[in-house]
C-alpha cells in the first residue's frame, strides 16, 4: 500500500507565498515523475508542475517564474515553493507519483489534496 500525504496549503494575500509538501510512504521499490495539479471550483483539474526522477522539472505556463518544484529522491518527497501568489492560484492542489511498488507495476498515485486560497 502507498500514501501520499500533503501538508502546507492554506490562506495567504495577493503576493505572498506558500510552501506545499508531499511524502510518499509504503512499499516502494522506485518512483518516476512526481509531481502537482491543481483543481479549482467549477473548473477541470490541470497541470501545475512536474518533475522527473532525474530532476528535470517543467511547469504549466500559468505559473512560470512564480513555482518551483523540487524533489528528494532519497526521501520520496516533492515540494511546490510558491511565490507572487494571484488570486486565480486558488484551488485544491494535489499531489501525484509514479510509483512502483513490491511485486507490482507502475501506477499512478494521488495525495488527498490540500488547499490552496489567495484572497485579501
Amino acid at each position: 500500500q502507498v500514501q501520499l500525504v500533503e501538508s502546507g496549503g492554506g490562506l495567504v494575500q495577493p503576493g505572498g507565498s506558500l510552501r506545499l509538501s508531499c511524502a510518499a510512504s509504503g512499499s516502494i521499490v522506485s518512483i518516476n515523475g512526481m509531481g502537482w495539479k491543481r483543481q479549482a471550483p467549477g473548473k477541470e483539474r490541470e497541470f501545475v508542475a512536474g518533475v522527473t526522477s532525474g530532476g528535470v522539472a517543467n511547469y504549466a505556463d500559468s505559473v512560470k517564474g512564480r513555482f518551483t518544484i523540487s524533489r528528494d529522491n532519497a526521501k520520496n518527497t516533492v515540494t511546490l515553493q510558491m511565490n507572487s501568489l494571484k488570486p486565480e492560484d486558488t484551488a485544491v492542489y494535489y499531489c501525484n507519483a509514479d510509483i512502483r511498488v513490491v511485486g507490482g507495476y507502475l501506477t499512478a498515485y494521488w495525495g488527498q489534496g490540500t488547499q490552496v486560497t489567495v484572497s485579501s
